[in-house]
């Protein structure tokens, strides 16, 4: 009979680096988490070798970005559907306006000393086999190096993949459509490198883009056969003909580390929760890598979830707060599955029709900067937005991610980025003249006031001082609620200070 542990509050299925920027998430809140991850060790192998700009936020968010900028090289473009006019991040609105190209192996091993520094209980070797649940909690059933074992838990959440054993013991479907092309990668070494990293023809389709260490990721599909599913591994060999095929020349591709083929397979999760048990990562989601999206979108699902959960462990949030991460991320998803979907055809598609196409793409991303900057955002993880209601009268601003607000303070200036470090949400006046009582000066939580409404002592981080540098879209703006995850939950351009004051009891209040 197996055996039962004692109740956890979360249980993680999953120690990819979704599940382990998860854990992390909690534990900032003192949630009691278990993560339970299959393999052993990381997989050398990384599919994921992209660290994209809102990424890149999120983790300065957190304070423990820079391993993460130490290692990685700094990549200021982006592509869509690999076509011939790259996107330029470097006008986009973040301090990290590049990708960091940096191996999925590498980024799972700092996110797991994160997570485990933060008090995770992460357990390697022990797979998730099944799960039950009821009103009050969820038993994990584990199948652990000793045997099996189960656990309770408050909440599951699935961060195991596509192939899901807790999505699909959750009786949750997977919609969408199968594989109907094939594409390869690898990583290898060049001796001569394209001077472009990314070739279109008849013929096939082919990128390169360097990696640490001195090696290449490449990838790319071939005309004559991306439409039927391989049948055996890619060896060396084949791979390097289907480069000499497309471009003409191999590059002089040596000591191939690794190789893969992948198809065009898009779904999603019909919903993201279902009672106890939650998804996030490729576990709700799975779709064509055009431009890396997939790592990225999971740990924004996570960064989105891991608050909310917290909220409701601790009491502070009704069990329904749980229900917007669904509202909020699966629409999001949606979007990401409709541009790789999109760059999917336009990848694997080589007639004279698709080869127009992408030219005149082309020709609108180096003609139309606005086009080209709106795909620069999504491509850089910087356009999602969770809008409320426009019923509800709320700022044009409200729901879109926060930038990092330069802001007055008594030692000079800070961060909005470096206010979110505690994982609380921050309460701005950026009149200085401390609106609301609670508002007691910069960097200054102060006491829970009763009857104010406000969170009460360590929940909510409180400045009271203007913008060091101005922004024309928040040129108006006096007083501003930022999410823990970085989202804008409520802004206002009032000026009267009874009327500001009571806006912000409000917001804050229903907060």
């Amino acid at each position: 009979m197996p055996s039962t542990e004692g109740t956890r509050q979360v249980v993680i299925a999953g120690g990819g680096p979704v599940g382990l920027w998860l854990a992390a998430e909690l534990r900032l809140h003192g949630a009691e988490v278990t993560v339970l991850e299959a393999r052993t060790e990381p997989d050398p192998h990384s599919r994921a070798s992209s660290v994209h700009p809102r990424t890149l936020e999120m983790l300065d968010c957190r304070g423990v970005i820079e391993p993460f900028l130490a290692e990685g090289l700094r990549v200021p473009r982006g592509h869509f559907a690999a076509l011939s006019s790259w996107l330029d991040f470097r006008r986009l609105d973040t301090p990290y306006p590049f990708s960091l190209a940096l191996p999925q192996v590498r980024t799972e091993q700092l996110l797991a000393a994160h997570a485990v520094t933060a008090g995770a209980d992460l357990r390697r070797g022990h797979r998730v086999t099944g799960l039950t649940q009821d009103d009050r909690a969820v038993t994990v059933h584990v199948d652990g190096p000793d045997g099996p074992y189960r656990l309770r838990a408050a909440y599951l959440v699935g961060c195991d993949g596509t192939r899901s054993t807790v999505r699909e013991a959750a009786g949750i479907d997977f919609p969408g459509t199968p594989a109907t092309a094939w594409a390869w990668m690898g990583d290898v070494v060049l001796d001569t490198p394209p001077r472009h990293p990314s070739c279109s023809n008849e013929r096939g389709a082919f990128m390169a883009f360097p990696l640490p260490g001195g090696t290449h990721r490449i990838a790319g599909n071939d005309a004559a056969t991306n439409r039927t599913r391989p049948t055996a591994p890619l060896t060396f060999d084949q791979l390097r003909a289907k480069v000499r095929d497309i471009t003409g020349t191999d590059y002089g591709m040596r000591d191939a580390g690794w190789t893969s083929t992948f198809g065009n397979a898009a779904r999603q999760a019909a919903r993201y929760r279902n009672g106890r048990v939650l998804l996030a990562g490729d576990a709700a989601h799975a779709h064509f890598p055009a431009g890396g999206p997939g790592l990225n979108t999971g740990l924004q699902d996570a960064f989105n979830l891991g608050w909310k959960l917290a909220r409701v462990l601790d009491g502070t949030a009704d069990d329904t707060l749980l229900d917007s991460y669904h509202a909020e991320r699966h629409p999001a998803g949606a979007d990401v599955l409709r541009s790789t979907r999109a760059q999917a055809g336009l990848m694997t598609g080589h007639t004279p029709e698709h080869l127009a196409m992408r030219e005149l793409l082309c020709e609108l991303i180096d003609g139309v900067p606005e086009f080209s900057d709106d795909l620069a955002a999504r491509a850089a993880g910087l356009a999602a937005a969770y809008p409320p209601d426009p019923a509800a009268g709320a700022h044009p601003l409200t729901g879109t991610r926060a930038p990092d607000l330069h802001l007055s303070a008594p030692t000079g200036t800070t961060t909005l980025f470096t206010l979110l470090r505690p994982g609380h949400p921050v309460l701005l006046d950026l009149t200085g003249r401390a609106a609301h009582p609670d508002l007691r000066g910069p960097d200054r939580p102060g006491p829970e006031r009763p009857g104010s409404g406000l969170p009460g002592p360590g929940r909510l981080t409180r400045h009271s001082a203007p913008l060091a540098e101005p922004r024309a879209d928040w040129r108006a703006v006096t007083a501003a609620l930022v999410r823990p995850d970085g989202h804008l939950a409520w802004l206002t351009e009032e000026t009267d200070p009874e009327a500001l004051a009571t806006a912000t009891r409000t917001a804050t209040a229903a907060f």
